[in-house]
């Protein structure tokens, strides 16, 4: 005879509404005990102390950009590089030649941007 399937999940169950009145007593209490008297300083958009520098919309350098989104994709790399040393063994040769081919395209891809000049900031 096997357990009803709402005993297996009883403590799933339970930590599920433990979480959540947990979670529903802490916003009550922040709202409660909260002040509710924001001056002028407080509601600016600059808490820090200083008066803002430049305006908030001006353009942003998109080098920035170029240089994280070349990060993504050799953060990626590196991050395939792990499951597949683990398994190296077991996908043998055929499984290596694809990491080479799969390295040697994007270390092309790296010569084309550095040869761009994407990396250089003057």
């Amino acid at each position: 005879m096997s357990t009803p399937l709402i005993i297996e999940y009883l403590p799933i169950l339970v930590f599920l509404l433990i979480g959540i009145a947990l979670a529903a007593v802490m916003v009550g209490a922040s709202y409660v005990i909260s002040p509710k008297n924001p001056d002028a300083e407080k509601v600016s958009p600059y808490e820090c102390g200083f008066e803002p520098f430049e305006d908030a919309r001006t353009k942003f350098d998109v080098r920035f950009y170029l240089v994280s989104i070349l990060f993504i994709i050799f953060d990626l790399e590196v991050a395939f590089l792990f499951p597949w040393a683990i398994a190296l063994g077991d996908i043998g040769l055929f499984g290596f030649w694809s990491m080479m081919l799969f390295l040697g395209i994007l270390t092309i891809g790296f010569i084309y941007e550095w040869k761009k000049g994407a990396l250089e900031w003057e």
